[in-house]
């Protein structure tokens, strides 16, 4: 694609990403669904103006990069802790159910292949942690119980469709699972969990230092900046999304967030270098987030789906029942109020571009013909479009 159109693709995306993204708002619609509208009517589901290309992916990904890194420096460590077994049951429960009940009624209800079942039945245990956490973001919620227990399985729901990912693409291909390839993965992410947070102190400190030599505080952003790539570098290579890497790196620089050997940041240093951050990327992230959202609207491609087909409908909406009532059943398994129950289901409800990955995999492996993809296309619209309006009706009441 030539640069200049390139540049034409953005200053679309970005411009009509904005204005829709208010426009929703104004009317009390969340602005993330007015961004994925946007993409839906730039795509090939509209006016087909925009492909999306490799250039607008990178934008994409360094956008909600930068938006787990600050979600990741706000987050309350201790709440996180507090909530760790909740979150666990969420993450655990709403991976398992729509994985195993679609597998099921896609295999024996629907007469499709076992493997055509299995990678249905992974696409249904996906969520968003971009959408999630954007939405709830803007709703003013992340401070609360409910949005923590929320962060944490969305977390670690993105681990369980990384894992599930790599073993249904094996298994497509081998008809074999290797056992020990999975359990190696599992170890790398572990590790990385584990160390992340103190290699991201020592940087920290070493930035300080290097600042202050230098005379010079424009450098600790420039710096922190390159460091969040590279944690979203190092998470890539250890086998888990590269959001979760920048999300650590947000997290271990919290003000809430200290290791009892890497306590070697002052007090006043750590506050001044946690506000120096967040004012920096403050511009970036509301320039480029919403690049994410208008990217996942040009991905869908509605025009495939035929609503005339009967076939469809009976496949789409078995899939859609089981993908919602998957998700919301794991929010009743922990001990809360119920509006907290369904806040959390629904919060866990978006499949956005976690689904689309799945779905574009699954049609490369020839897993998934029109009819399947089709179906997959419109539960991944579906879910990611309701799930706002619906926690934007719940946190109303």
């Amino acid at each position: 694609m030539d640069i200049h159109l390139i540049f034409l693709s953005l200053a679309l995306i970005i411009f009509f990403g904005r204005v829709l993204g208010d426009l929703f708002n104004k009317f009390g619609i969340p602005s993330v669904i007015g961004e994925i509208f946007a993409g839906v009517i730039l795509g090939v589901s509209g006016l087909g103006l925009i492909q999306p290309n490799d250039a607008i992916k990178v934008l994409a990904e360094i956008g909600i990069i930068l938006l787990l890194f600050k979600i990741g420096l706000e987050a309350d460590i201790h709440q996180l802790k507090k909530v760790g077994v909740s979150a666990f049951i969420v993450a655990t429960v709403g991976a398992f159910l729509p994985m195993v009940f679609g597998a099921y009624v896609s295999y024996y209800f629907f007469n499709l292949s076992f493997a055509t079942s299995l990678f249905i039945g992974g696409t249904l245990t996906a969520t968003s942690i971009g959408i999630t956490v954007k939405v709830l973001s803007d709703l003013g919620k992340m401070d609360q119980r409910f949005a923590q227990i929320v962060l944490g399985a969305a977390v670690l729901d993105d681990i369980f469709g990384v894992v599930i990912l790599a073993v249904l693409y094996e298994f497509s291909k081998t008809g074999t699972v290797d056992i020990n390839s999975v359990l190696k993965m599992l170890v790398y992410i572990g590790t990385f969990f584990l160390l992340a947070p103190i290699l991201a102190k020592i940087l920290a400190k070493l930035i300080n230092i290097f600042s202050e030599k230098l005379q010079s505080e424009e450098f600790i952003p420039v710096a922190i900046m390159s460091m969040v790539f590279f944690f979203a570098y190092l998470s890539h290579k250890l086998g888990s999304p590269e959001i979760l890497g920048a999300f650590i790196n947000g997290l271990a620089l919290s003000r809430r967030f200290v290791i009892p050997f890497a306590t070697f940041l002052r007090i006043e240093e750590k506050e001044k270098m946690t506000s120096k951050i967040e004012h920096s990327i403050e511009p970036l992230i509301f320039v480029l987030t919403p690049i994410f959202f208008v990217y996942v609207g040009l991905s869908l491609n509605l025009k495939m789906i035929d609503f005339s087909s009967l076939a469809f409908w009976k496949l789409a909406l078995s899939l859609l029942f089981i993908a919602i009532l998957g998700k919301v059943l794991a929010g009743f398994l922990i001990k809360a109020s119920l509006k907290e129950k369904l806040l959390i289901g629904f919060s866990m409800l978006p499949r956005g571009e976690v689904g689309l990955i799945f779905a574009e995999i699954g049609k490369n492996a020839k897993l998934f013909n029109d009819l399947i993809y089709a179906v997959i296309i419109f539960v991944v619209a579906f879910t990611t479009l309701i799930a706002p309006l619906v926690l934007k009706m719940l946190v109303k009441e």
